[in-house]
């Protein structure tokens, strides 16, 4: 759930502005991390499987181009997403738009645009509005590829996982060097900010509640595996811990069984969940109580198609 105002922009609105915002380099070579699938994940509070298929739907309607480029701290070259001058059209227009809008500042009713910008990009002032459009000091809510601040549950759930790994490495005192690669390869996919990643590990080394790692890996299994489906970056993370912790295949099929037929829901799904099932109760959902889920899926963040999943795996368990 993205809280404040950004959450009541659509994931494609704030798509657009990130890109209008961070322009290709015209140089054929190089680009930002920000213009990555984990960069437009991290600015746009989206978690990253979900950023490729909004990213298609742009594409599709010629308003993203895509190419490959070396991106710094990468080790190979990575896709990388630009505006179109279709999208950019049409990226001004939501920008503009967004601009204009009235916000309480400092006691003072003014536009967006009258925010003291700074070197800040769009979304992070955004972020300082809550839903009721006040501007306060403090982000409401910041990105993951921020060095602090509170995330969405979404990115809370990816920042417990790094520091359950982090406290499984420091086991022993000391994280080898495979271990540092692991851990970085989930860090790159996830899009975090290093000063993040570093207090991670610290606050794991202070605890050293170390998780085994079957339960690490489960709930790998189980966020990846919410929507139903895995993409092929999350197949090549959890194949890398699995060689890294020597888990076996028989391990696994047993483990994604279970993340399957128990699944680990973020804090938002536990409650939008909780409330279906009680509307379930009686084995049919009445036209006041289905207005009342559509309006508790736009306040949590649900998706039609989480909610769908949901339903079926209640429906698959009362038959």
């Amino acid at each position: 759930m993205v809280d404040g105002y950004l959450g009541k922009l659509t994931t494609e609105h704030r798509m657009l502005i990130h890109l209008f915002d961070n322009i290709l380099p015209n140089n054929q070579w190089e680009a930002p991390a920000a213009l990555t699938q984990a960069g437009i994940s991290a600015a746009v509070h989206v978690q990253r499987k979900h950023v490729p298929r909004t990213l298609k739907r742009l594409e599709k309607a010629l308003e993203i181009s895509v190419e490959n480029r070396h991106v710094p701290g990468a080790k190979q070259r990575r896709k990388v997403y630009s505006l179109t001058p279709t999208g950019r059209t049409r990226a001004k227009l939501l920008v503009d738009q967004t601009l204009s809008t009235i916000v309480n500042y400092q006691g003072n009713p003014v536009p967006i645009n009258d925010i003291p910008k700074g070197e800040r990009r769009l979304l992070e002032v955004l972020s300082h509005i809550d839903e009721v459009l006040v501007y306060h000091d403090e982000p409401i809510i910041s990105s993951i590829a921020q060095p602090s601040g509170k995330v969405s549950l979404d990115a809370q759930s990816s920042e417990e996982l790094v520091k359950r790994m982090f406290a499984r490495a420091w086991e022993d005192g000391i994280i080898t060097y495979d271990e540092h690669l692991l851990i970085s390869e989930v860090v790159e996919f996830l899009g975090m900010h290093p000063s993040r990643v570093k207090r991670l590990s610290e606050e794991a080394r202070g605890t050293l509640d170390v998780s085994p790692p079957e339960d690490i890996y489960l709930e790998m299994l189980s966020q990846a595996l919410f929507d139903n489906q895995l993409v092929e970056d999350e197949v090549a993370l959890l194949e890398t811990f699995r060689g890294a912790y020597g888990i076996s295949d028989k391990s696994h099929e047993r483990l994604l069984k279970l993340a399957i037929d128990e699944p680990v829901y973020p804090e938002n799904i536990k409650a939008y969940l909780s409330t279906l099932e009680t509307a379930l109760a009686d084995g049919v959902i009445t036209e006041d109580e289905d207005a009342m889920l559509m309006t508790l899926r736009e306040s949590l963040g649900v998706t039609d198609k989480q909610h769908a999943n949901l339903l079926a795996k209640i429906l698959d368990s009362i038959k």
